[in-house]
Protein backbone atom coordinates (compact mmCIF):
# COMPACT_ATOMS: atom_id res chain seq x y z
CA UNK A 1 0.00 0.00 0.00
CA UNK A 2 1.37 3.24 -1.14
CA UNK A 3 0.46 6.15 1.27
CA UNK A 4 1.32 9.93 0.80
CA UNK A 5 1.60 12.19 3.88
CA UNK A 6 0.80 16.15 2.95
CA UNK A 7 2.52 18.12 5.57
CA UNK A 8 6.07 17.74 7.19
CA UNK A 9 5.65 19.41 10.38
CA UNK A 10 5.49 17.59 14.03
CA UNK A 11 2.12 15.95 13.11
CA UNK A 12 2.80 14.72 9.38
CA UNK A 13 6.30 13.36 10.81
CA UNK A 14 5.15 11.58 13.24
CA UNK A 15 1.87 10.10 11.22
CA UNK A 16 4.81 9.32 8.15
CA UNK A 17 7.24 7.16 10.81
CA UNK A 18 4.12 5.59 12.67
CA UNK A 19 3.35 4.05 8.87
CA UNK A 20 6.31 3.05 7.99
CA UNK A 21 6.78 1.52 11.06
CA UNK A 22 3.46 -0.27 10.33
CA UNK A 23 4.56 -1.53 6.78
CA UNK A 24 3.29 1.15 4.58
CA UNK A 25 5.50 2.66 1.68
CA UNK A 26 5.12 6.40 2.57
CA UNK A 27 6.07 9.65 0.91
CA UNK A 28 6.11 12.13 3.02
CA UNK A 29 5.13 16.30 0.81
CA UNK A 30 6.25 19.26 1.85
CA UNK A 31 6.76 22.69 -0.32
CA UNK A 32 9.28 23.61 2.58
CA UNK A 33 11.87 21.44 4.79
CA UNK A 34 10.57 19.51 7.47
CA UNK A 35 9.17 21.20 10.75
CA UNK A 36 10.19 24.91 9.41
CA UNK A 37 6.38 25.74 10.08
CA UNK A 38 4.80 26.34 12.90
CA UNK A 39 6.69 23.00 14.35
CA UNK A 40 9.79 25.66 14.09
CA UNK A 41 8.55 28.11 16.62
CA UNK A 42 5.94 26.68 19.03
CA UNK A 43 6.24 26.99 22.71
CA UNK A 44 8.66 23.59 23.17
CA UNK A 45 5.90 22.60 25.68
CA UNK A 46 3.62 18.82 25.85
CA UNK A 47 0.76 21.11 27.48
CA UNK A 48 -1.32 17.87 29.11
CA UNK A 49 -3.55 20.39 31.35
CA UNK A 50 -4.20 23.17 28.70
CA UNK A 51 -7.20 21.13 26.80
CA UNK A 52 -10.12 23.26 27.91
CA UNK A 53 -11.80 24.64 24.96
CA UNK A 54 -11.37 28.57 23.74
CA UNK A 55 -15.43 28.33 23.06
CA UNK A 56 -16.39 28.76 26.89
CA UNK A 57 -18.12 31.90 28.21
CA UNK A 58 -15.92 33.35 30.54
CA UNK A 59 -13.52 33.60 27.24
CA UNK A 60 -15.72 35.25 24.53
CA UNK A 61 -17.66 37.48 26.85
CA UNK A 62 -14.07 39.40 27.06
CA UNK A 63 -13.32 39.17 22.79
CA UNK A 64 -14.81 42.57 22.12
CA UNK A 65 -12.89 44.55 24.68
CA UNK A 66 -9.63 42.31 23.75
CA UNK A 67 -10.25 43.31 20.25
CA UNK A 68 -10.55 47.07 21.29
CA UNK A 69 -7.30 46.48 23.14
CA UNK A 70 -4.40 46.91 20.33
CA UNK A 71 -2.13 44.94 22.79
CA UNK A 72 -4.52 42.51 23.79
CA UNK A 73 -4.55 38.92 23.89
CA UNK A 74 -6.19 38.42 20.94
CA UNK A 75 -6.38 40.36 18.10
CA UNK A 76 -8.19 40.47 14.84
CA UNK A 77 -7.14 42.84 11.59
CA UNK A 78 -9.97 45.07 10.97
CA UNK A 79 -10.06 44.14 6.99
CA UNK A 80 -9.84 40.57 7.76
CA UNK A 81 -13.81 40.62 10.12
CA UNK A 82 -16.06 40.04 7.59
CA UNK A 83 -13.81 36.58 6.48
CA UNK A 84 -14.14 35.69 9.93
CA UNK A 85 -17.66 36.15 10.96
CA UNK A 86 -19.10 32.35 10.02
CA UNK A 87 -16.16 30.94 11.95
CA UNK A 88 -16.71 33.06 14.85
CA UNK A 89 -20.35 31.64 14.85
CA UNK A 90 -19.40 28.24 15.07
CA UNK A 91 -17.00 29.28 17.85
CA UNK A 92 -20.05 30.89 19.86
CA UNK A 93 -22.39 27.90 19.18
CA UNK A 94 -19.57 25.47 20.62
CA UNK A 95 -20.34 27.21 24.08
CA UNK A 96 -23.52 25.34 24.70
CA UNK A 97 -22.73 24.05 28.29
CA UNK A 98 -23.44 20.94 26.77
CA UNK A 99 -21.25 21.10 24.21
CA UNK A 100 -18.16 22.19 26.33
CA UNK A 101 -18.73 19.12 28.77
CA UNK A 102 -18.22 17.36 25.37
CA UNK A 103 -15.50 19.22 24.18
CA UNK A 104 -13.42 19.17 27.64
CA UNK A 105 -13.68 15.10 27.82
CA UNK A 106 -12.09 14.63 24.20
CA UNK A 107 -9.39 16.98 24.76
CA UNK A 108 -8.99 15.55 28.07
CA UNK A 109 -8.97 11.94 26.24
CA UNK A 110 -5.82 13.09 24.08
CA UNK A 111 -4.16 14.74 26.95
CA UNK A 112 -4.17 11.82 29.18
CA UNK A 113 -2.45 9.66 26.21
CA UNK A 114 0.44 12.51 25.31
CA UNK A 115 2.69 12.58 27.56
CA UNK A 116 3.13 8.55 27.66
CA UNK A 117 2.99 8.76 23.91
CA UNK A 118 5.52 11.42 23.50
CA UNK A 119 7.98 10.10 25.86
CA UNK A 120 7.68 6.27 24.03
CA UNK A 121 8.10 7.88 20.73
CA UNK A 122 11.10 10.32 22.00
CA UNK A 123 12.79 7.18 23.12
CA UNK A 124 12.48 5.10 20.21
CA UNK A 125 14.18 7.94 18.18
CA UNK A 126 17.00 7.79 20.71
CA UNK A 127 16.45 11.26 21.90
CA UNK A 128 14.73 10.58 24.95
CA UNK A 129 16.82 13.66 26.73
CA UNK A 130 15.23 15.96 24.33
CA UNK A 131 12.28 16.10 27.31
CA UNK A 132 12.66 17.61 30.64
CA UNK A 133 11.75 16.38 34.00
CA UNK A 134 10.78 19.90 35.14
CA UNK A 135 7.35 20.83 34.87
CA UNK A 136 5.31 24.58 34.47
CA UNK A 137 4.51 27.03 36.64
CA UNK A 138 1.11 29.10 36.29
CA UNK A 139 1.60 32.57 37.89
CA UNK A 140 -0.75 35.18 39.99
CA UNK A 141 -0.21 38.08 41.45
CA UNK A 142 -2.88 37.52 44.16
CA UNK A 143 -5.79 35.48 45.06
CA UNK A 144 -8.05 37.48 42.76
CA UNK A 145 -5.86 36.62 39.96
CA UNK A 146 -6.27 32.71 41.20
CA UNK A 147 -9.88 32.76 41.72
CA UNK A 148 -10.35 34.07 37.93
CA UNK A 149 -8.63 31.12 36.45
CA UNK A 150 -10.72 28.48 38.69
CA UNK A 151 -12.19 27.10 35.73
CA UNK A 152 -9.02 25.20 34.62
CA UNK A 153 -8.15 24.01 38.24
CA UNK A 154 -11.88 22.28 38.53
CA UNK A 155 -11.68 20.89 35.14
CA UNK A 156 -8.26 19.30 36.19
CA UNK A 157 -9.85 18.24 39.18
CA UNK A 158 -12.37 16.87 37.27
CA UNK A 159 -10.09 14.73 35.09
CA UNK A 160 -7.69 13.93 37.53
CA UNK A 161 -4.45 15.50 35.99
CA UNK A 162 -2.46 16.32 38.80
CA UNK A 163 -1.19 20.01 40.38
CA UNK A 164 0.11 21.72 42.86
CA UNK A 165 -0.70 25.02 44.58
CA UNK A 166 2.55 26.91 45.86
CA UNK A 167 3.09 29.86 48.09
CA UNK A 168 5.45 32.88 47.91
CA UNK A 169 8.89 31.13 49.38
CA UNK A 170 8.15 27.98 47.40
CA UNK A 171 8.08 29.75 44.02
CA UNK A 172 11.05 31.58 45.06
CA UNK A 173 12.84 28.30 45.87
CA UNK A 174 12.09 26.98 42.15
CA UNK A 175 12.75 29.82 40.37
CA UNK A 176 14.36 32.93 42.32
CA UNK A 177 14.48 34.91 39.07
CA UNK A 178 10.51 35.16 39.43
CA UNK A 179 9.22 38.60 40.62
CA UNK A 180 8.83 39.38 44.39
CA UNK A 181 5.04 40.66 42.85
CA UNK A 182 3.80 37.15 42.78
CA UNK A 183 2.37 36.09 45.19
CA UNK A 184 0.90 32.09 44.41
CA UNK A 185 1.65 29.38 41.36
CA UNK A 186 0.75 26.18 39.99
CA UNK A 187 2.68 23.77 39.54
CA UNK A 188 2.04 21.09 36.51
CA UNK A 189 4.61 18.60 36.98
CA UNK A 190 3.49 16.81 34.01
CA UNK A 191 3.19 19.79 31.34
CA UNK A 192 7.55 19.18 30.38
CA UNK A 193 9.18 21.31 27.98
CA UNK A 194 11.43 19.93 24.72
CA UNK A 195 14.80 21.41 24.73
CA UNK A 196 14.13 22.25 21.06
CA UNK A 197 10.81 21.20 18.90
CA UNK A 198 12.40 21.68 15.65
CA UNK A 199 15.46 19.11 16.58
CA UNK A 200 12.91 16.65 17.68
CA UNK A 201 11.18 16.83 14.26
CA UNK A 202 14.24 16.81 12.12
CA UNK A 203 15.13 13.33 14.54
CA UNK A 204 12.23 12.01 13.82
CA UNK A 205 12.48 12.91 9.72
CA UNK A 206 16.11 11.16 9.99
CA UNK A 207 14.22 7.90 11.72
CA UNK A 208 11.25 7.95 9.01
CA UNK A 209 13.93 7.84 6.42
CA UNK A 210 16.12 5.03 7.78
CA UNK A 211 13.24 3.35 7.83
CA UNK A 212 12.71 3.53 4.44
CA UNK A 213 10.58 6.46 4.06
CA UNK A 214 10.74 8.94 1.51
CA UNK A 215 10.49 12.59 1.64
CA UNK A 216 9.36 14.85 -1.36
CA UNK A 217 9.78 18.60 -1.55
CA UNK A 218 6.79 19.92 -3.69
CA UNK A 219 3.90 21.97 -3.34
CA UNK A 220 0.75 20.07 -3.49
CA UNK A 221 -2.06 21.75 -6.14
CA UNK A 222 -4.51 18.87 -6.64
CA UNK A 223 -5.75 15.07 -6.54
CA UNK A 224 -6.38 12.08 -8.90
CA UNK A 225 -8.96 9.89 -8.19
CA UNK A 226 -12.10 7.83 -9.60
CA UNK A 227 -14.11 5.73 -6.87
CA UNK A 228 -10.98 6.48 -4.59
CA UNK A 229 -8.21 8.92 -4.25
CA UNK A 230 -5.43 7.52 -6.77
CA UNK A 231 -2.57 10.30 -6.55
CA UNK A 232 -1.33 13.79 -5.69
CA UNK A 233 -0.92 16.16 -8.11
CA UNK A 234 2.34 18.77 -7.54
CA UNK A 235 2.94 21.78 -8.87
CA UNK A 236 5.78 20.99 -11.07
CA UNK A 237 3.57 18.26 -13.34
CA UNK A 238 4.51 15.47 -10.93
CA UNK A 239 1.78 12.94 -9.95
CA UNK A 240 2.47 11.04 -6.68
CA UNK A 241 0.74 7.86 -7.06
CA UNK A 242 -1.69 6.78 -3.70
CA UNK A 243 -3.78 4.68 -2.67
CA UNK A 244 -4.31 6.61 0.60
CA UNK A 245 -3.45 10.14 1.70
CA UNK A 246 -3.23 12.16 4.91
CA UNK A 247 -4.00 15.55 4.67
CA UNK A 248 -2.00 17.33 7.77
CA UNK A 249 -0.66 20.44 6.35
CA UNK A 250 -1.22 22.77 9.15
CA UNK A 251 -3.23 25.93 8.88
CA UNK A 252 -3.07 24.73 5.07
CA UNK A 253 -5.37 21.52 5.29
CA UNK A 254 -8.34 23.48 4.57
CA UNK A 255 -7.58 24.41 1.03
CA UNK A 256 -6.38 20.76 0.46
CA UNK A 257 -9.85 19.45 1.73
CA UNK A 258 -11.94 22.06 -0.59
CA UNK A 259 -10.23 20.32 -3.56
CA UNK A 260 -11.46 17.39 -2.14
CA UNK A 261 -15.12 18.80 -2.10
CA UNK A 262 -14.93 18.63 1.57
CA UNK A 263 -14.74 22.04 3.31
CA UNK A 264 -13.49 22.32 6.64
CA UNK A 265 -13.93 25.41 8.77
CA UNK A 266 -10.34 26.17 9.43
CA UNK A 267 -8.65 29.05 10.57
CA UNK A 268 -5.03 30.37 11.64
CA UNK A 269 -4.03 32.22 14.77
CA UNK A 270 -0.95 33.38 14.20
CA UNK A 271 1.57 33.11 16.95
CA UNK A 272 4.30 34.81 17.38
CA UNK A 273 7.57 34.26 19.80
CA UNK A 274 10.78 36.24 20.40
CA UNK A 275 14.16 34.20 20.68
CA UNK A 276 16.69 35.45 23.41
CA UNK A 277 19.77 33.66 23.03
CA UNK A 278 21.79 35.96 25.58
CA UNK A 279 18.67 36.32 28.26
CA UNK A 280 20.89 36.76 31.46
CA UNK A 281 19.28 34.63 33.53
CA UNK A 282 18.57 31.12 33.67
CA UNK A 283 14.81 28.76 33.63
CA UNK A 284 14.09 25.07 34.97
CA UNK A 285 10.36 25.51 34.51
CA UNK A 286 8.53 27.12 32.00
CA UNK A 287 6.18 29.79 33.04
CA UNK A 288 3.19 31.16 32.22
CA UNK A 289 1.09 34.31 33.76
CA UNK A 290 -2.71 33.75 32.83
CA UNK A 291 -3.40 37.12 33.36
CA UNK A 292 -1.00 38.79 31.14
CA UNK A 293 -1.16 35.93 27.99
CA UNK A 294 2.24 34.81 27.60
CA UNK A 295 4.47 31.82 28.22
CA UNK A 296 8.70 31.61 28.68
CA UNK A 297 10.10 28.70 27.87
CA UNK A 298 13.93 27.44 28.34
CA UNK A 299 14.65 26.17 24.58
CA UNK A 300 16.46 26.30 21.44
CA UNK A 301 19.44 26.99 23.55
CA UNK A 302 18.45 30.32 24.67
CA UNK A 303 14.92 31.66 26.58
CA UNK A 304 11.66 31.54 24.18
CA UNK A 305 8.71 34.42 24.86
CA UNK A 306 5.14 33.55 22.75
CA UNK A 307 1.41 34.01 23.98
CA UNK A 308 -1.82 35.80 22.38
CA UNK A 309 -3.48 35.65 19.32
CA UNK A 310 -3.82 37.21 16.18
CA UNK A 311 -6.35 36.55 13.53
CA UNK A 312 -5.50 37.92 10.05
CA UNK A 313 -5.57 34.82 7.47
CA UNK A 314 -2.47 33.27 5.96
CA UNK A 315 -1.49 35.83 3.71
CA UNK A 316 -1.05 39.26 5.94
CA UNK A 317 2.48 40.60 6.65
CA UNK A 318 3.83 39.52 10.06
CA UNK A 319 2.70 42.62 13.34
CA UNK A 320 5.82 42.01 15.12
CA UNK A 321 4.20 44.96 17.52
CA UNK A 322 2.82 41.33 19.02
CA UNK A 323 6.01 39.76 19.93
CA UNK A 324 7.23 43.14 21.74
CA UNK A 325 4.08 43.38 24.10
CA UNK A 326 4.86 39.54 25.22
CA UNK A 327 8.53 40.64 26.01
CA UNK A 328 7.09 43.66 27.68
CA UNK A 329 4.83 41.25 30.12
CA UNK A 330 7.61 38.79 30.21
CA UNK A 331 9.88 41.37 32.02
CA UNK A 332 7.31 41.89 34.50
CA UNK A 333 7.37 37.95 35.74
CA UNK A 334 11.37 38.15 35.19
CA UNK A 335 12.73 41.28 36.41
CA UNK A 336 16.48 40.46 35.03
CA UNK A 337 15.53 39.38 31.96
CA UNK A 338 17.67 41.02 28.96
CA UNK A 339 16.48 41.07 25.54
CA UNK A 340 20.37 40.46 23.72
CA UNK A 341 20.73 38.26 20.76
CA UNK A 342 17.22 38.24 19.89
CA UNK A 343 15.34 37.47 17.00
CA UNK A 344 11.50 37.15 16.20
CA UNK A 345 9.03 34.96 14.53
CA UNK A 346 5.28 34.27 13.37
CA UNK A 347 3.57 31.05 12.41
CA UNK A 348 0.15 29.59 11.65
CA UNK A 349 -1.64 27.57 14.10
CA UNK A 350 -4.39 25.58 12.72
CA UNK A 351 -7.80 26.20 14.60
CA UNK A 352 -10.85 25.08 14.56
CA UNK A 353 -13.89 26.83 16.05
CA UNK A 354 -14.11 23.77 18.78
CA UNK A 355 -10.83 24.04 19.56
CA UNK A 356 -10.99 19.72 19.37
CA UNK A 357 -8.70 18.56 16.09
CA UNK A 358 -9.89 16.51 13.06
CA UNK A 359 -9.08 12.81 13.24
CA UNK A 360 -10.97 11.26 10.74
CA UNK A 361 -11.08 9.36 7.25
CA UNK A 362 -12.87 11.39 4.88
CA UNK A 363 -16.73 11.87 4.37
CA UNK A 364 -16.48 11.80 1.20
CA UNK A 365 -13.80 10.26 -0.66
CA UNK A 366 -12.38 6.69 0.27
CA UNK A 367 -8.37 6.38 0.75
CA UNK A 368 -8.36 9.96 2.28
CA UNK A 369 -7.39 10.71 5.97
CA UNK A 370 -7.44 14.18 7.94
CA UNK A 371 -5.80 15.01 10.67
CA UNK A 372 -5.40 19.25 11.71
CA UNK A 373 -6.77 21.94 13.67
CA UNK A 374 -4.37 20.91 16.68
CA UNK A 375 -3.92 24.89 17.64
CA UNK A 376 -1.81 25.43 20.19
CA UNK A 377 -1.43 21.80 20.97
CA UNK A 378 0.20 20.37 17.82
CA UNK A 379 3.61 18.90 19.40
CA UNK A 380 1.32 18.07 22.63
CA UNK A 381 -0.74 15.80 20.57
CA UNK A 382 2.04 14.92 17.78
CA UNK A 383 3.04 11.18 18.98
CA UNK A 384 -0.55 10.37 20.01
CA UNK A 385 -2.03 11.57 17.11
CA UNK A 386 0.60 9.75 15.06
CA UNK A 387 -0.79 6.68 17.06
CA UNK A 388 -4.43 6.94 16.03
CA UNK A 389 -4.22 8.42 12.54
CA UNK A 390 -2.00 5.10 12.11
CA UNK A 391 -4.79 2.91 13.58
CA UNK A 392 -7.15 4.43 11.17
CA UNK A 393 -5.34 3.73 8.29
CA UNK A 394 -4.44 0.53 8.76
CA UNK A 395 -7.70 -0.61 10.31
CA UNK A 396 -6.77 -0.75 14.01
CA UNK A 397 -8.95 -0.36 16.78
CA UNK A 398 -7.48 2.86 18.61
CA UNK A 399 -7.09 3.30 22.24
CA UNK A 400 -10.45 6.41 22.35
CA UNK A 401 -13.72 6.52 20.41
CA UNK A 402 -12.86 8.82 17.38
CA UNK A 403 -16.24 9.37 16.48
CA UNK A 404 -16.36 12.68 17.89
CA UNK A 405 -13.18 14.00 16.05
CA UNK A 406 -14.82 13.15 12.73
CA UNK A 407 -14.04 15.43 9.55
CA UNK A 408 -18.01 15.88 9.21
CA UNK A 409 -18.76 17.27 12.88
CA UNK A 410 -19.88 20.92 12.06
Amino acid sequence: MSTVVVGAGIIGVSIAHELRKRGREVTLVDKGEPGMGASFGNMASIAVTEFMPASRPSVWKQIPGWMLDPEGPVRVRPGYMPRLVPWFLRFIAASRPRTLRALEEQGAALCKLALGDTQALLSEIGAGDQLTETGCLSLYTDEAEFKADRDHIEILDRFGFGYEVLGHNAIRDLEPEITTRIGKAVLFPDNRSLKSPHRYVTLLAERFQALGGRIERGDVIGFDRSDRITGVRLKDGQVIPASEIVLCAGAWTGILAALLGEPIPLETERGYHTQIMDPGLSLRHSIIWPARAFMVTPTAGGIRVGGTVEMAGLHAAPDYRRSKVTVRRAREALPNLRVEQATEWMGHRPALPDTVPILSRSARTPGVFYATGHGHLGVTYAATTGRLIGDLVTGARPPIDLHPYRVNRF
